[in-house]
This record gives C-alpha cells, structure tokens and sequence, in this order.
C-alpha cells in the first residue's frame, strides 16, 4: 500500500474527530458504500483522524457530503475532501480556517499607527494590544 502522502487528491478524503478506537473495518464498512476503495489508513499515534481513498472521485465526493457530521466508530465525525496539506508543527495561527484569534498583527501593521505618538499612547496601544483590543 503506498504511503497516504502519495494518493490521489481528486480521490481522498480525510476523516477527522474519530475516536481513539477506531478500526479501519469500521471505516471501510461505513465508506466503501459509496465505492470502491483503494485505501484505508487510520492513524494510531496521535489517534483520531483517518484517509480513505476511492477509485473515483465522484465516490469520494458523495462520502464527503453524505458522510460529514453522521456517527462512525463511536463519534460524530467530520468528514472532508484532503487537503494534501501537513497539520503538524502548526501553532501561531493560520492555516486554511484563517488565523487564529489569539495571533497578533505583526510589527510592521503597528508602525503606522506608531508614528508621531508620545509615550502615554504607545503605552495604551501596548495594553490593548494584549488585550486584543485595537485602537481605530
């Protein structure tokens, strides 16, 4: 079986908030009603989320909207088209739900505001730039 990192992205679907019990048989019963699958790889350590790769995309594309939100092996899963895209070594916000609502504006988006400014007003743009509350 090749490694999931190399299948078909037309034809791969991610499954997500599975619960650490998940088997692959499971998964196959639940997806392969909507077609032939390819491959299944259901990940063990972290648990919780697995790949299932149909022959054809159309099949994939029917699990997905048919499948996303329904119990499998215990849990309400989510259910997606793969991305193709690696969630390790996140953090600091970003990635494709938009960034995070504790990430900060970087530097240069303050240095604007920065100029021409005394000391009392830096000081309040510091503070409510902790608090994540932004002057206009």
């Amino acid at each position: 079986m090749a490694p999931h990192k190399e299948w078909d992205l037309s034809c791969k679907v991610y499954v997500g908030n599975l619960g650490s019990s998940a088997s692959k048989h499971e998964i196959e019963n639940s997806f392969g009603k909507y077609g032939p699958l390819r491959n299944v790889w259901v990940a063990r350590n972290p648990p919780g989320f697995a790949f299932v790769e149909f022959e054809d995309p159309r099949d994939a594309e029917d699990a997905v909207r048919s499948l996303d939100g329904t119990r499998c092996c215990g849990t309400r899963v989510r259910v997606e088209m793969s991305s193709g895209r690696s969630r390790r070594g996140g953090g600091g916000g970003g990635g494709r739900r938009g960034p995070s609502r504790y990430s900060r504006p970087s530097a240069p988006l303050l240095l604007p505001f920065l100029q021409n400014k005394d000391h009392r007003s830096v000081t309040h743009l510091f503070i409510s730039h902790r608090l994540n509350i932004y002057p206009p």
